[in-house]
């Protein structure tokens, strides 16, 4: 090994191992050569601090080393090191796992929660970035196919190094490459003597010249004179024969022919000593590439496979010993600490071009009813969401959307919920479009199955905000369940209440509700009051009553629904808590601002715990906090978590996500408050755009949007400007949503101060008295909304010259407020100015 310059070193205090150390493979006893790639890669580090091991650019294949080549180099080096970090980087969905364990191990504080997986990425980045708690850390990313899809996890910066191992050449304009060809020929040599020492130099010459050099064959090669003692020539025979064998297939894209066929003289050796572990093999050549746990080999139940494979799946003992079988060959490498089996890519194309297509259905079905008896069956647990993750990729390479087993495909629609839960809305769908194409073709576009899957898939394209594709195939469901199923059939009302989903979105909050109640009172009678769908069916019956401004009655529903769950699920559930917040929102739609607070606080700090801080669920909770904090007169706090909402969002889902939208609304909300009309009303002019693009000029989400851009308008002193804005608001939320609505009153509260502002003291007077009365009608006599309305009228009555009239007004409303939202309220405080007008501003409840 060469020496390192003595101006080389990272001037890092000595130690003798790491004190975090993640995942890392095993290392190769047999490692051989390689120590001018060795010496380079210290120095790249040192340079740069990121390399990328990559192939010759000759070659372009696996099997070169690249791998091996980082485990020798970490612990070579491991002493410079108090983090080195292993991290499967072949899909986004692994790496993120991979960093959420390295997050607990580095003691990240999360304030005593459990953050998802996404979320916390960035605090770990951070962490290495600023070298807390630990300076000299080293990650691996092995098999980083895609730099687009990978760079996102890499630190910007700091005193660690990223090595980054791929197939990939276009690493090297992120990355400083250190290019990996095949050994040289003394390189191939000597570790072919190393195995097997009666090897001499021309043999090893010959078999080093057959294999091309490919340090994986060679090492394979190895392992085989090792165990059989073959003499070379007979080696040689084999592969020869074998390569014919395999030339007269389809070759693979991403190995040379006598790679694989070398790989084929072991396989013929399993096969015929251990047919278990030969089709154990098989079995994981049908996986992703990334490690298969051992647990799936152990299923507590799985129909008939073959019968070698049968007998020793249900046997831990011949489980073992057929896996040991596979090691003797360096056919896959088990990892202890993790218990899991992986196999090289070419070992995977071996077997798969060894199958006749019979053996390839069969053991393809095998493949999947072993995924499908490690399915939880329990999308909806966040305590089961890691399991769904590790076996995703492997339902995804598998194909197994094409499976014939029910079994499987009740996995692939476990599968899609969890992605919909977990908040991955584009893999879900992704995965939901795949599987209703394939079942539709093969089963029918009626098959119960096909139309179960479809029925997620619109709700992921709701997710999306893929409004017009959700209502289409939500249509098409509905009516394919009416024709196949009948009226009264379950899935038919479940089918009934995406539809009436479509139906909110299209701004029709008066049929959403017809349609949700029918959905409702259905349930009863089908299902009982208590059961998992009927409960689903009440909030959703209580989201529709909120969209309509009852309140009150959303209320009295998700009380009597949250005490149902909680029996039912707990209070550690995702559909306990969602029903929570919702009686949150009806608290604070009601008046009770202080109360929903608190609420509010309790129910984010039990969302970051349950599904982690990146959650769809958790996000919205921390969207309405901040309206909550606003209304409860904390505009700081308010303003602060309106900002970190937003950022969240856009970071998650872009900036034209929905939830994006809606965040972006109530920033610009919490600026206009806090001085910054300027900023407040660029911000809500673009909001107002998109949201009319998103859903239409005419939905009530747009109209609030127009609303909060007129408070702003008027914060900059152009009246006009917000008198216009707010009349057209005026005259289509009456149309749309009534003019009894809470939304529509609001609206008339802030076009009365646009007429105050521009001296027009009789329209605004006769504006207030007409909102007054609604709001006493809509909400109650005492609500806040009603006395600021009242405070705003005894303005315009004494600007009108009634200031007996006024006065009295505003001392009994004032009072009567700060009974409601306590003294020291910024409004309230407010109150003591005669002249002070309230601006009142919507919130637009959730879909």
């Amino acid at each position: 090994m060469a020496q390192e310059p003595p101006d080389a070193g990272r001037g890092r205090r000595s130690r003798k191992s790491p004190t975090i150390w993640g995942n890392i493979p095993p290392r190769n006893p047999n490692f051989t050569g390689r120590e001018e790639l060795l010496t380079q890669l210290h120095h790249h580090l040192l340079q740069e601090g990121t390399a990328a091991v990559l192939p010759h650019t000759l070659h372009g294949m696996g099997g070169v080393g690249k791998t091996t080549l980082a485990v020798e180099y970490i612990y070579q080096r491991q002493h410079e090191y108090d983090v080195v970090w292993w991290i499967p980087a072949e899909r986004t969905a692994q790496i993120s796992q991979s960093l959420a364990e390295l997050a607990l191990r580095l003691g990240i504080d999360f304030n005593g929660g459990a953050p998802d997986v996404n979320s916390i990425v960035v605090a770990v980045l951070e962490s290495l970035r600023t070298g807390v708690p630990y300076v000299d850390w080293l990650l691996v990313f092995d098999n980083a196919e895609s730099p687009d899809a990978v760079s996102q996890f890499l630190p910007a910066s700091g005193t660690g190094n990223v090595l980054i191992t791929s197939r990939n050449p276009q690493w090297a304009a992120l990355a400083r490459p250190l290019e990996v060809d095949v050994f040289q020929r003394e390189e191939s040599k000597s570790l072919l003597k190393v195995r097997g020492r009666e090897i001499d130099d021309e043999n090893a010459d010959r078999l080093a010249e057959a294999l091309g050099d490919l340090p994986m064959a060679i090492e394979q090669a190895a392992a085989w004179h090792a165990e059989t003692g073959m003499r070379v020539e007979e080696y040689l025979r084999l592969l020869d024969e074998k390569q014919i064998d395999l030339l007269q297939g389809t070759a693979p894209t991403d190995g040379g022919h006598p790679a694989i066929a070398a790989w084929n003289i072991s396989l013929d050796e399993l096969e015929s000593r251990n047919p278990a572990a030969y089709q154990l093999l098989q079995v994981c050549s049908c996986y992703a590439p990334e490690p298969i746990s051992r647990s799936l080999f152990t299923p507590r139940s799985c129909e008939a496979i073959s019968p070698e494979l049968d007998a020793v799946l249900g046997d831990p003992i011949r489980l073992g010993q057929a896996i040991r079988e596979v090691g003797r060959y360096s056919l896959a490498r088990f990892h202890h600490h993790a218990n899991s089996l992986q196999m090289h890519r070419l070992v995977r194309a071996a077997l798969q071009l060894r199958m006749t297509e019979d053996d390839q259905a069969v053991i393809r079905r095998g493949a999947h009813l072993l995924l499908a008896a490690s399915d939880p069956n329990d999308p909806g647990n966040t305590a089961c969401w890691p399991r769904y993750a590790k076996l995703y990729p492997h339902v995804i390479v598998s194909g197994a959307v094409s499976s014939a087993e029910s079994q499987v495909r009740g996995l692939v629609v476990n599968e899609t919920i969890y992605l919909l839960r977990w908040g991955d809305y584009e893999t879900g769908h992704d995965l939901a479009h795949t599987a209703h194409e394939a079942w539709a073709r093969t089963l029918g576009m009626d098959h119960p199955h096909t139309l179960q899957i479809a029925r997620w898939q619109g709700f992921l394209l709701f997710s999306l905000g893929r409004y017009q594709e959700a209502a289409e195939l939500n249509a098409n469901v509905l009516e394919a369940y009416r024709r196949s199923a009948g009226p009264e059939h379950q899935d038919t009302v479940d089918a009934l209440g995406n539809v009436a989903l479509d139906h909110r979105v299209r701004g029709d909050f008066t049929e959403a509700l017809r349609l949700s109640d029918s959905v409702h009172q259905k349930y009863l009678r089908l299902l009982g009051p208590d059961d998992p769908e009927t409960l689903r069916a009440a909030y959703n019956l209580a989201v529709s009553l909120r969209l309509t401004g009852d309140f009150a009655q959303a209320r009295l529903l998700d009380e009597q629904t949250w005490r149902s769950y909680t029996l039912v699920y707990g209070h550690n559930r995702v559909e306990s808590l969602r029903t929570w917040f919702g009686l949150a929102l009806d608290m604070r739609e009601l008046g009770e601002y202080s109360a929903a607070l608190i609420r509010h606080r309790e129910i984010y700090e039990q969302a970051i715990e349950l599904v982690g801080r990146d959650n769809p669920l958790t996000l919205s909770v921390l969207r309405y906090l901040s309206v909550a904090l606003r209304q409860a007169g904390l505009h700081a706090e308010a303003l602060s978590t309106a900002e970190r909402a937003h950022a969240d969002l856009v970071r998650r889902y872009g900036p034209h996500h929905p939830e994006s939208l809606a965040a972006s609304m109530e920033l610009s909300v919490n600026l206009r408050e806090a001085g910054q009309a300027g900023e407040a009303l660029a911000l809500g002019t673009k909001c107002w755009r998109q949201l009319s693009n998103l859903y239409g000029p005419d939905h009530p989400h747009p109209l609030t949007a127009a609303v909060s851009l007129a408070n702003a308008h008027r914060a900059r002193g152009n009246a006009a400007a917000a008198q216009r804005i707010c009349a057209a608001a005026l005259r289509q939320q009456t149309a749309v949503l009534g003019a009894d609505h809470p939304s529509t009153l609001m609206c008339m509260v802030n076009l009365a101060s646009c007429h105050h502002a521009l001296d027009d003291p009789h329209a605004a007077l006769q504006l207030s008295s007409v909102a007054l009365e609604g709001l006493r009608r809509s909400l109650s006599e005492d609500h806040p909304l009603t006395l600021m309305c009242a405070m705003n009228l005894a303005v315009d009555l004494l600007a009108l010259g009634r200031a007996d009239e006024a006065d009295a007004l505003r001392s009994t409303s004032a009072e009567r407020l700060g009974s409601r939202m306590g003294g020291g309220h910024p409004i309230v405080l407010a109150a003591r100015d005669t002249e002070h007008r309230v601006t009142i501003d919507i919130s637009p409840m959730p879909l």
